[in-house]
């Protein structure tokens, strides 16, 4: 998709073969407009005729003529104009469908991180919404374009073709309609979509947070003004509508009285034109104006629809390009396999999108195949940033990381997916199985390998105390685990995937006592000759590391065993001593001496 392309053309490139299908109901649709405008002159044919044989009825002729051709000319019109929607509907599916089917593919190839910093209410508006929003416009606006086309000219000849001063009058109300539409789109307000979307965006965002958030909202009896940015995108939001509104009232004022203000003038109009001229003539001509009048409104309404739907279409081919526009994964062309499972970190520096401040700078250590190595250090240091280097979550600004020898860069993105398992520090399962949880570390496994994976993690108690226990859906009936739980269910994942490197992101953070234990005889099973790297605030689990690395700024600044590091009497040793003196604190007060 280009910028230079119009909205409509962009959305129509996603129609694929079903082009054709909305050419096909633009026509039928301009066909019906055209029919529909026949009844008037059959009409205007029927009340001339009985004015001309007034007073004498029976002097009347052709009636029921113009009758049937004004009924079946209205019915084409209808059948042609059903026909079609159901074109152009049919084409708008698919053509959403398409939309989001290329957005979601491109999503899957952008790197990992970049979902860390996009709400996924946010994601579901920008590829969900906006995709419907094309529906409305090919559906219906489309077509209705075709007949709106379509019908001013046959409209303006048909003013001009029974009385050109009447016909005048009508269309001097339609062109001062058009300018007052113009006024309300134009000027402060042509900005307005743009502004509006994203305010949706916005707000469709923090409700998504808010809403996982009211457990804690419950627990310390606050209202929704705790969650400060949910209030303030709900207030914008609907400060940004009302001032459009009220922006509006001149505008919407104007258009209505001279959209509807068109047979209020033509009854003066047709008093003054019967002075001095057969007055059945400018009867017969007030009646087809005054019935075609409504008819030009219609018309004026449906450019004012169409523009708007052109607004909103183009605002959602602006945001769908915000995530088409976002640069995918390069993927390796030559096909490389790592020597074994050492990974490396060489001169590394990086930094997040939109941030000044780097996260690593010039990083280097090195993980040795079947060691533990461990990420200490303060919040903020670049830990959890360096291990989500390895999986290719973002890509270092400059240096190397890589495995087994080979620039993680230059590895296929499944044959490196297959070398990592990743264990994060807040961990989600799926509505689904426990069974279905665990097995999309490896959708082939079988039942058994599943249960084996589930013991080696220690998810016995789990499945005995669930109804239909790894058959049992989590999420429904009542049916939750506690974050323990949920961390043994991830870990049962990496233990079946099986991958020669494993990285912990803090995976007992939120582990009570029991849990805890029941974790670390899960990280036995896991751990057994792999290569891993592991981060850790509590300092008793990473004191057995082979090596351990004390990052601090996004620098290392000290790198050794536990004992070594503890004879350094640095920052690592700082922190024992602090984590020591944690761990002796009880709650409480001391007896008075």
């Amino acid at each position: 998709m280009q910028k230079k392309q119009s909205s409509l053309s962009r959305i129509l490139s996603y129609a694929g073969g079903h082009k054709k299908l909305t050419l096909l109901g633009c026509i039928l649709s301009a066909l019906s407009a055209v029919l529909g405008l026949i009844p008037y002159v059959c009409v205007w044919l029927a009340a001339r005729n009985v004015l001309e044989a007034w007073p004498s009825p029976s002097g009347v002729s052709g009636l029921s003529r113009w009758g049937w051709t004004a009924v079946w000319t209205a019915i084409g019109s209808i059948a042609l104009y059903f026909a079609a929607l159901m074109s152009t509907h049919i084409a708008a599916f698919r053509t959403a469908r398409n939309i989001r089917r290329t957005a979601m593919a491109h999503v899957l190839k952008l790197p990992l991180g970049f979902f860390t910093g996009n709400q996924s209410g946010r994601l579901r508006k920008l590829i969900d919404d906006n995709a419907g929003l094309t529906e409305d416009l090919l559906a219906h606006k489309l077509p209705d374009l075709a007949g709106t086309i379509v019908t001013p000219v046959a409209a303006i000849v048909m003013l001009f073709l029974f009385d050109w001063k009447m016909g005048l009058l009508c269309l001097v109300t339609m062109v001062l309609a058009l300018l007052s539409m113009c006024l309300m789109m134009c000027g402060k307000n042509a900005g307005f979509f743009h502004r509006y979307q994203k305010e949706i965006e916005r707000m469709s965002g923090e409700a998504v947070e808010y809403v996982r958030g009211i457990p804690v909202v419950k627990m310390f009896q606050q209202t929704v003004y705790s969650f400060k940015a949910f209030y303030a995108a709900i207030r914008d939001y609907s400060d940004l509508a009302s001032q459009y509104a009220m922006s509006c009232r001149i505008g919407q004022t104007c258009f209505l009285t001279f959209i509807n203000g068109a047979f209020a003038l033509l009854i003066p109009a047709a008093l003054l034109l019967s002075s001095g001229r057969d007055v059945r003539t400018v009867l017969v001509n007030f009646i087809f104006y005054a019935l075609f009048a409504p008819a030009c409104g219609q018309m004026i309404n449906r450019i004012m629809y169409m523009s708007e739907a052109v607004m909103e279409a183009d605002e959602a081919v602006g945001r769908l390009d915000e995530i088409l526009g976002q640069e995918p994964m390069e993927e390796s062309k030559v096909q490389k396999r790592p020597a074994n499972a050492a990974v490396s970190f060489d001169h590394v520096s990086f930094t997040y999108p939109g941030s000044d401040r780097p996260a690593l700078n010039d990083v280097s250590f090195s993980v040795l195949p079947g060691q533990v190595t461990a990420l200490v250090g303060p919040s903020g240091g670049g830990k959890t940033t360096a291990a989500s280097l390895i999986p290719r979550f973002w890509d270092t600004d400059s240096g190397t990381v890589a495995i087994g020898g080979i620039n993680v860069r230059e590895l296929n993105t499944e044959d490196l997916m297959r070398q990592v398992a990743f264990v994060f520090q807040d961990t989600r399962l799926f509505k689904e199985s426990l069974l279905e949880n665990i097995r999309a570390a490896r959708p082939e496994a079988s039942r058994d390998e599943v249960l084996s994976a589930a013991r080696a993690a220690q998810c016995d108690d789990i499945l005995e105390k669930l109804p239909q226990g790894l058959d049992t859906v989590v999420g429904t009936k009542g049916i939750y685990l506690s974050g323990g739980e949920q961390q043994r269910i991830a870990l049962a994942r990496a233990i079946l995937k099986d991958a020669p490197i494993v990285v912990l992101d803090e995976a007992t953070a939120f582990a009570d006592p029991e849990n805890e234990h029941q974790i670390q005889k899960a990280f036995e099973a896991l751990t057994k000759n792999k290569t891993v790297l592991m981060i850790a605030h509590r300092l008793s689990t990473v004191q057995n590391a082979d090596s351990i690395i004390v990052l601090s700024d996004g620098r290392v600044i000290e790198q050794g065993s536990h004992e070594s590091l503890l004879a350094l009497h640095g920052v690592y040793t700082g922190m024992w001593e602090d984590y020591q003196r944690s761990a002796q604190w009880k709650v409480g007060k001391e007896e008075a001496v």
